[in-house]
């Protein structure tokens, strides 16, 4: 009878040891969901914040272009008549 005593013994602090390490263990995974969402959310807004680097370095090379810079004229061309394309498509659409 004092052999099972022990064995029940036994288990009990193995199941608290376990059960304290379950613990810790959602601990951690609770701080790394919310550090995983932080990452996300940072990507995201570095993400947005390249679009809108690229979208203003467009336009200062059109700028540029067009206050005379040699280097981006064929681009800006294209551009410009790009947006006519496009302007007379609207009043292509308005006059039906």
């Amino acid at each position: 009878m004092n052999g099972l005593s022990e064995l029940i013994d036994s288990l009990e602090v193995k199941f608290f040891k376990l059960n304290q390490k379950l613990v810790q263990l959602e601990k951690i995974n609770l701080e790394l969901r919310e550090e995983l969402l932080l990452s996300k959310k940072n990507q995201q807004e570095q993400s947005d914040e390249i679009v809108s680097l690229k979208n203003q370095i467009d336009t200062l090379k059109m700028v540029n272009s067009l206050l005379g810079s040699e280097e981006n004229k064929r681009e800006t061309k294209l551009k410009i008549n790009s947006l006519i394309r496009e302007i007379d498509y609207c009043i292509a659409q308005l006059s039906d």
